[in-house]
């Protein structure tokens, strides 16, 4: 039997693959938005449930099962991850998540980026780690990146709603922001050292960050919500409000802009 993170490797891999293939077929937005979701969550769920009949799934396109709540393991997964960059003809930033939380942590978890022929997973993690550049220095800043690299920050953001405590937070550390589709593409960016952190503060669901925490985590990056508090899994209400993704070395220095910012706006 595979190993919980190559099943999800797999898994997150061969949904993509549907996808592509779904993709070049052609047809409208719409209608491929909605076949994107169904397509792979079905492929998702019968193949999980062959595999691991005895776990729980919570998928963004299933119907939430309370009984998840008492089990050991829950597969948690986001079938098609930015569905609007689906839909739009040359974007790359979509995605595939598949996540396994086990007794109270993230214990394995993928995110393929079908449209780059790209799956980032825990099964690979020396392999993340290697390929992620050196933190950035914590000595005296020799510019306005925290690192002292003398380079803007960069923070990835939402492409459609980036709030405007994001907007004070990169005006007080003088960060560019990047904007990009889907929650998996934002936290690949981030392993990739295309960008240097990953913020977001308008909420989201579990399935939208589980499989990319995972990864980022086996990457060797810091995740949790803005405040610094852990990010919790497998609650009653799925709903997550705020997360950041970023190198350990610069975390402390965008938790305490984040409360800067958030102290500014309750003025």
């Amino acid at each position: 039997m595979a190993a919980d993170d190559e099943l999800a490797r797999d898994l997150a891999a061969r949904a993509g693959g549907l996808l592509v293939e779904l993709r070049a077929a052609g047809g409208d937005p719409a209608g491929l938005r909605d076949g994107g979701d169904r397509l792979s969550h079905d492929f998702l769920t019968s193949e999980l449930a062959r595999h691991r009949p005895a776990d729980a799934v919570l998928s963004e396109e299933g119907r939430d099962d309370p009984r998840r709540l008492a089990a050991d393991r829950v597969w948690i997964v986001d079938p098609l991850d930015g569905t609007r960059e689906f839909g739009e003809a040359g974007r790359t930033d979509w995605a595939v998540h598949v996540a396994l939380w086990e007794r109270g942590r993230l214990a394995a978890g993928a995110v393929a980026l079908p449209a780059r022929g790209e799956v980032l997973s825990t099964a690979d993690a020396s392999v993340l780690r290697a390929g992620r550049p050196a933190p950035p220095d914590r000595g005296p800043a020799a510019g306005p990146h925290p690192g002292g690299t003398g380079k803007a920050l960069r923070l990835v953001v939402s492409r459609t709603r980036a709030p405007e405590l994001l907007t004070r937070v990169a005006a007080a550390l003088d960060a560019d922001l990047v904007p990009l589709g889907s929650a998996g593409a934002k936290a690949a960016a981030v392993v990739r050292g295309d960008v240097d952190a990953y913020l977001h503060d308008g909420g989201q669901y579990e399935w939208d960050s589980a499989a990319p925490v995972a990864v980022a985590r086996a990457a060797g990056l810091h995740a949790c919500r803005l405040d610094g508090s852990d990010l919790e899994y497998n609650q009653a209400s799925p709903w997550l409000p705020d997360i950041l993704i970023c190198p350990v070395g610069i975390a402390g220095i965008l938790i305490e802009a984040v409360a800067v910012a958030r102290g500014a706006e309750s003025k």
